[in-house]
């Protein structure tokens, strides 16, 4: 979980679309300065607007990351990160987003990030409403903010972010609130986490079982919270559940369908965890360490043993 001072500007109003990110990572690898270049609108062949998007989900995904900064000006190169070079790289697992577990590895990461994606982070984390309105999720980012830190959002930003958010989840097929100069959805609508009760009222989260998501992707945000939590041996059910930054917060996932992934841990971990039921706490024990990548780097090996397809 990315901390520092929450930001809510940068995605120009438009969620990401599916060839965004790779385009971005890509484009960084061979320029760090491609976002600040005169021909990147060229490069990226995408409009001005869009240029900065791209480089603003790029850094919410954590497919890119801040580097060295640049002579004479209060930016940063941008550099692909292991992860976004690894997954979206030349070469890359998954470049083209045809598998449902990229979606979710990006989701996580996204949703964990409360410095680059503060609205995203309060809706999966913080915001304990299983329903909700446009209305009454900008007052609870506000009031949450301010009481946080003390930063008064604008209407205008509180509706701009909470726009980008639904539009981000529900796809415009399945809501009466398309909007015509975008009508390509994001990829991670395909997640239904987010879905429409009633046209232009109200809105729910889908928390249950998530049979896209692959158990892979589970351990890997487990290794996101074990390194958060330094030298922690175990991690109590309920963490796991409920806290914020968690698998069960931002994946939705109910208390029946994280225990059937747990119970799983002890042969996906090669023992190195596992999960216990003793006088009624229960917990994952941390017997040996483990790198969320081996776990990414398996399954995807595994899909796509003769190569990933090629649109």
């Amino acid at each position: 979980m990315e901390l520092g001072k929450p930001t809510f500007s940068g995605h120009e109003s438009f969620p990401f679309r599916s060839t965004w990110l790779t385009k971005g990572v890509r484009a960084c690898a061979h320029d760090p300065l491609i976002f600040t270049r005169p021909d990147a609108m060229v490069t990226l062949g995408v409009g001005k607007n869009m240029v900065r998007s791209i480089r603003y989900w790029c850094l919410a995904t954590r497919m890119l990351e801040e580097a060295d900064p640049i002579k004479g000006s209060r930016g940063r190169r941008l550099r692909p990160s292991e992860i976004g070079q690894r997954l979206l790289g030349e070469g890359g697992w998954d470049p083209y987003l045809q598998d449902s577990a990229s979606l979710w590895l990006i989701h996580w990461l996204l949703a964990t990030n409360a410095c680059r994606a503060p609205t995203v982070f309060f809706a999966l984390n913080q915001f304990r409403e299983q329903d909700f309105t446009r209305a009454s999720l900008e007052a609870a980012l506000e009031a949450h903010t301010r009481r946080l830190s003390g930063l008064r959002l604008s209407d205008q930003t509180l509706k701009r972010d909470v726009d980008v958010l639904v539009r981000t989840y529900v796809s415009s097929h399945l809501t009466s609130l398309r909007v015509l100069e975008d009508t390509l959805d994001c990829p991670l609508t395909e997640l239904g986490l987010v879905f429409e009760v009633e046209p232009r009222r109200l809105y729910a989260f889908q928390r249950g079982p998530k049979d896209s998501l692959p158990d892979a992707v589970v351990v890997y945000a487990l290794c996101d919270l074990i390194q958060q939590s330094g030298s922690a041996k175990s991690l109590a059910f309920d963490d796991l559940i409920y806290r914020e930054g968690s698998p069960g917060a931002v994946f939705k996932l109910d208390e029946n369908s994280l225990a059937e992934r747990l119970e799983r841990i002890d042969r996906l971990t090669g023992g190195a965890w596992q999960y216990t039921e003793t006088a009624g706490l229960k917990q994952v024990l941390l017997l040996r360490s483990q790198e969320g990548l081996t776990h990414l780097d398996a399954y995807y090996s595994s899909q796509y043993a003769s190569g990933p397809e090629t649109p």
